[in-house]
């Protein structure tokens, strides 16, 4: 167990970590892509939606 814990504590001294300010710029791109994902999806919806009431009379 010793020795596990030995190698486990090298190993995290060999990774490469982001910098801080790398660390923020993928965040602010993840961000981003998931409320232009979030958009586009609602807009898809409505857009079925409406269809959906025009074509069979149903929903609300």
């Amino acid at each position: 167990m010793g020795t596990y814990i030995k190698d486990v504590r090298n190993e995290a001294k060999r990774v490469t970590w982001p910098t801080r300010r790398n660390t923020l710029i993928t965040t602010g791109a993840v961000l981003a892509m998931v409320t232009v994902t979030c958009i586009f999806f609602f807009i898809v919806d409505q857009v079925i939606g409406l269809g959906v009431r025009e074509l069979f009379g149903v929903g609300g």
